[in-house]
């Protein structure tokens, strides 16, 4: 296995459905985050296909202008899900318990996780689930700054820096065959780590990494 026992470990071992069984109806970074996001999202994502929103919550930060085909949510609290007026259906599972998404093979032209890789206790088995859900050819893009719920990320990602935080994601895509080499999106914050909490201008650092799926 990837990652050892202890690395998956969160400070916090209660089961994720306690813990996220209210709703939160904030943007858990800031603005020039997700106007970065959303600008990715516009590069990269086509009009009329359909994506897979995992992990989500409220607000997808999808281009507005933009049109797909179907956009199913994923996430733990169905009060935020039904709140998204981006998806078109969604559906409530604790992948830490249940790694296998019930969706067909092949199905979606696109993944997106949105700062919320760093709570996956198992993401081999969540990664090779997001490879067989795309088809030939398409993305799937982890973004990820450096907040989160301390008490829920596992070990690995507590104890990292940044930069071994992006190397983590590269390493979850590498264990699964039939990737490409995944591509780093790396914008650091400029400002003090004290002052980007206060949501100080080049506050939030934005990391993506994104990998397709081979042809």
């Amino acid at each position: 296995m990837m990652l050892r026992p202890n690395q998956r470990q969160k400070l916090d071992d209660t089961d994720d459905k306690l813990f996220y069984a209210y709703p939160r109806f904030v943007t858990h970074v800031d603005e020039g985050f997700i106007q970065q996001l959303t600008d990715l999202y516009r590069e990269r994502l086509q009009p009329n296909t359909r994506i897979l929103d995992m992990m989500s919550s409220w607000v997808s930060h999808l281009p507005e202008e933009m049109q797909f085909a179907h956009v199913e949510g994923h996430g733990l609290n169905a009060e935020e899900l039904a709140r998204n007026p981006r998806l078109d259906r969604y559906f409530v599972q604790n992948l830490n318990g249940n790694p296998q998404l019930p969706l067909p093979d092949g199905d979606f032209d696109a993944v997106l996780n949105c700062v919320s890789v760093q709570y996956i206790q198992y993401p081999e088995a969540v990664f090779s689930e997001i490879h067989r859900i795309l088809k030939p050819g398409g993305v799937a893009i982890i973004s990820f700054s450096n907040r989160m719920f301390f008490e829920k990320a596992i070990q690995a990602w507590r104890e990292a820096s940044e930069a071994a935080r992006v190397e983590l994601v590269k390493s979850y895509f590498a264990s699964v065959p039939g990737f490409t080499t995944p591509e780093i999106i790396a914008r650091k914050s400029t400002a003090p780590n004290i002052l980007q909490w206060l949501g100080a201008p080049g506050g939030d650092p934005f990391y993506a990494v994104v990998a397709y799926k081979e042809r």
